[in-house]
Parts: C-alpha cells; structure tokens; sequence
C-alpha cells in the first residue's frame, strides 16, 4: 500500500495544505515537489502570508493530494491522500538552494513568488498518512 501513496504524491504536484492558528483552519492550494522516499514534501510561500505565520506559530500541517483529474469520468474511484505532518525549515544552505532550484524548474509559475518578496522554502515532514481509495476502501500507516 505504501508504494500506491509514493505514486500518487509522485503523479501529483499540487496539494490542498491546511494550517491553524489561534484554533482556526486555514488552507491553500500549494505546489509541491517530494523526496524520493516521499518522506517530506517540499514548498514554498511568502513569508508575509497567513499561512506561513500559522506555520510559524503551530508547525501541525495537514496536506491533501488527489486524483481528481486522473478519474475524472468516475468519481467512485477518486484516490484521497490525507498526509499528517510537521512544518520544518530548512536551515542547511545548500539543501535550501537545491530544494528551492527543484521547485522552481518543476514549478516555473514560482518564479513569480521568488520576485514578489521574501520567500520561504520549507519541508512537510510526514508523521502519517491515510488513503481513501474509492469511497470505501482505507488504508492508514503511521511514519517513523
């Protein structure tokens, strides 16, 4: 089942990430790249954004990746990733830059980010994940 999820975050490049603060929700469609082991999911945001002084404020990440528009014909067999997961900053220099040139060749839209201010490139460490596959068939697994 494990290999199922690596595939799906690897098809994917865009999530739905929810963040909190003071005990109220807030999302917002990100793009991302992964690791190879899809152990920590990659992004970026201005650091001026709500979203990155939630994180900021409460590192508790929850992110949604889909296979909508794959099994758009038949939404009985949509695949829903829940992955539960902590924000992290990445501190080390060149794996900053290196993080940061991958998102910006698979993602050139970020040019934009990179322009507009002070941006934050940052890691979702993921702690667990539960896929829904079809409208009744889940699985979960806890990460360590």
């Amino acid at each position: 089942m494990l290999e199922k999820i690596k595939e799906l975050i690897g098809r994917n490049d865009v999530c739905v990430m929810a963040t909190v603060s003071e005990k109220e929700p807030h999302c917002s469609l990100m793009s991302y790249i992964a690791d190879k082991e899809c152990r920590e999911i990659y992004m970026m945001t201005l650091k001026d954004s709500k979203k990155y002084r939630n994180l900021r404020e409460n590192n508790a990440v929850s992110l949604l990746i889909d296979s909508r528009e794959e099994e758009s014909g038949s939404r009985g067999r949509i695949k829903a990733l829940t992955v539960k997961g902590a924000f992290a900053r990445i501190e080390d220099e060149a794996a900053r830059r290196n993080v940061w040139e991958r998102l910006l060749e698979h993602h050139p839209q970020l040019q934009e980010l990179e322009a507009a201010g002070d941006v934050e490139v940052f890691a979702v460490k993921i702690q667990s994940v539960q896929l829904l596959d079809g409208v009744s068939d889940a699985f979960f697994e806890t990460l360590d």
